[in-house]
């Protein structure tokens, strides 16, 4: 009974699979963005409590030279993940991630022309 019950208990104490995840920001043109703040938000996946400890899901962080920000092992699963730069758009999308390494590239569009319309 006892080896029955360490059968189905293991893969519920196991931690969840985690991803090391790199983040490239750069122009339409391929130049790095540095200096960009990066938001990276854990979604939805696989369970993120441990025995009433959580992981931590949400960073904010800036990006280096090389328009390069590296986030510490996050759960697989959705991620969301926000670039705000000064005189660029802001970006916003979810990714689901799933490898153990995993480089996501944004590409920042300028800002567009004011549209004023009068009637």
């Amino acid at each position: 009974m006892l080896a029955w019950c360490a059968v189905f208990a293991a893969p519920a104490l196991a931690a969840p699979a985690m991803t090391n995840l790199k983040v490239e920001v750069k122009t339409l043109g391929g130049n790095p963005i540095e200096r960009a703040s990066v938001v990276v938000r854990f979604v939805e996946g696989r369970s993120v409590a441990k025995f009433g400890k959580r992981i931590r899901t949400n960073w904010e962080m800036r990006t280096n030279q090389d328009g390069v920000v590296k986030i510490p092992p996050i759960p697989q699963g959705k991620i969301l993940i926000q670039v705000i730069a000064k005189g660029f758009q802001t970006f916003g999308q979810t990714y689901d991630v799933n490898e153990e390494e995993k480089t996501i590239e944004v590409r920042l569009k300028p800002p567009q022309p004011q549209h004023t319309e009068h009637r």
